[in-house]
């Protein structure tokens, strides 16, 4: 038992999980406009197994995150090893498949909200100014940036035309992003610095819930406006929206970070196993 709990933890801490929602999400955009291949969505997954990583190493570095401090330096070999795949990998891609480079450019101002999330872009005394730091920006600079990579990055580099279809799609990743990243800060709401101003800190926690309650009913009426409406499709997305709901009404500061670091990043997996079976 210990050993799978051992290997559970490095699924989840060394960003593997995430990266895997990160490679569903992304698969779900070329599903939903009629297109199944599997290289973006993994360009994506070891983009996010690299970056995450860094951002951790570097968060950890400047004494944040110290309750995986002895975690993440105890498996820094297991990560280092785990980082270099995934440049080969990211490189093997680029140079030795179809990937259309291109699309590399419109990565770009969502690579840079990713990284520059905590790493600052500049100092200003011994104040770090990084999207992360600027109040009330945390949520906007994540949902975003996964919302580009994940809906635009995808469908640039597949060639399709951008549509009105196409930014009804980014729009409702955004909200659908807001709506999952509020049981992080509810999570966070205790340990987070104030000056950060999360939504739980403005307005409470239970305010935030239904905050994020009301930003699900917009992402579900979102669905009404795009043409064509397929049924399996609206089927998918109220049972994603009912999914999302439930785990966020049964968020609270007090929960396991495996409540939000496996289950509530887990949803575009149960998204992605939703769409095959209806």
């Amino acid at each position: 038992m210990n050993y799978l709990k051992r290997l559970f933890d490095f699924y989840i801490f060394s960003n593997i999980h995430v990266a895997f929602a990160g490679f569903c999400i992304t698969k779900i955009s070329l599903l939903n406009f009629e297109y199944s291949e599997n290289l973006t969505p993994l360009f994506v997954a070891l983009s996010i197994v690299f970056s995450y990583n860094f951002i951790r190493l570097y968060e950890i570095k400047y004494e944040r995150l110290n309750w995986l401090r002895k975690w993440f330096f105890n498996h820094k070999l297991q990560l280092s090893t785990l980082a270099a795949i995934a440049v080969l990998g990211l490189s093997y891609i680029v140079f030795f498949t179809n990937f259309n480079k291109q699309a590399i450019y419109i990565l770009l101002p969502f690579f840079f909200m990713t990284f520059f999330y905590v790493i600052p872009l500049f100092k200003i005394g011994n104040i770090e100014i990084s999207f992360r730091n600027f109040p009330a920006i945390k949520i906007w600079s994540i949902s975003i940036a996964w919302a580009g990579i994940t809906v635009l990055f995808p469908l640039f580099e597949i060639g399709y035309d951008f549509t009105n279809t196409v930014y009804i799609e980014f729009f409702q990743r955004v909200l659908f992003i807001i709506a999952i990243t509020i049981p992080f800060d509810i999570r966070d709401v205790k340990t987070d610095s104030k000056l950060l101003k999360t939504l739980p800190q403005l307005v409470g926690v239970h305010n935030s819930k239904f905050i994020g309650v009301g930003i699900l009913i917009v992402f579900l009426g979102i669905e009404f406006f795009k043409q064509p409406i397929f049924k399996s499709e609206l089927i998918v997305t109220v049972c994603i929206a009912i999914i999302t709901t439930l785990f966020l009404l049964f968020s609270s500061e007090n929960k396991s970070r495996y409540y939000t670091s496996f289950w509530v990043e887990a949803i575009p997996i149960f998204w992605l196993f939703l769409i095959y079976l209806f």
